[in-house]
């Protein structure tokens, strides 16, 4: 499917009309998770499949329902937001499944784990509906949506844990074009931002992020972003 509203697509309108992703949504707090149920309910295309107070819950429903997205929280009691994220998502699982967590941000080293587990997209809880529906969409495609805020908490979280060593540079060099996306997927931009900014279609963004993904050995958005921010590409804070 293509995604609509860019450059080559055929609007939002058309795009939301097609699809229906059905999402679990994880959280120990109800109001919370009402919250969340609530609001993915009201957007057209998304039905809330399940719910779950837990980890170990979510896990069951999860293998159990086969959603198209789960929507996790980090911390929750017993089996908390990142191990759950391994079982599900990580890289030794089978048939793995899209994963977004959603965190109030506390601990920025729970949300870089996750990321390693396999998660697709992270959100804070106060990011809102639009923002919340559309990490949904793009995880249920196959794309990343992770929110510009969280890549800087992260970039910054990194800086001040001090030096690291510098990963080795790829063994087939970045072309011009690849180094314009790197810098702007590091700076919190989605596809359809990136495509606007570059003057060039959807699909060659895909394409150019696919391929930096496989030269630099990132799984996900924000180990690209991280990347960069280790061989000095870009510094926290410079936008």
């Amino acid at each position: 499917m293509r995604p609509g509203g860019g450059p080559e697509g055929r609007g939002a309108g058309w795009e939301h009309a097609a699809e229906h992703i059905r999402v679990l949504v994880a959280d120990d707090q109800e109001i919370v998770r009402t919250g969340l149920s609530m609001i993915l309910g009201a957007q057209d295309g998304i039905e809330v499949v399940g719910e779950a107070a837990d980890g170990a819950d979510a896990i069951e429903l999860a293998q159990r329902l086969r959603p198209d997205v789960c929507l996790l929280d980090i911390r929750m009691p017993g089996l908390d937001g990142i191990q759950a994220t391994r079982l599900l998502a990580g890289p030794d699982v089978a048939e793995p499944l899209a994963v977004v967590v959603i965190t109030t941000f506390d601990l920025d080293e729970y949300v870089y784990a996750a990321l390693r587990a396999g998660a697709r997209g992270f959100l804070l809880k106060d990011a809102g509906p639009a923002l919340l529906a559309q990490a949904v969409r793009a995880a249920a495609r196959g794309d990343a949506l992770i929110a510009p805020s969280i890549t800087t908490r992260l970039l910054s979280a990194f800086a001040d844990a001090g030096p690291t060593a510098v990963p080795a540079q790829p063994l087939d060099p970045l072309t011009a074009r690849e180094e314009e996306v790197l810098l702007a997927v590091a700076r919190g931009r989605t596809n359809t931002e990136i495509a606007h900014e570059l003057y060039v279609t959807l699909s060659t963004v895909k394409s150019h992020v696919a391929n930096l993904m496989a030269k630099v050995g990132a799984r996900n958005r924000v180990e690209m972003a991280l990347w960069a921010y280790d061989t000095g590409r870009v510094r926290p804070g410079r936008r």
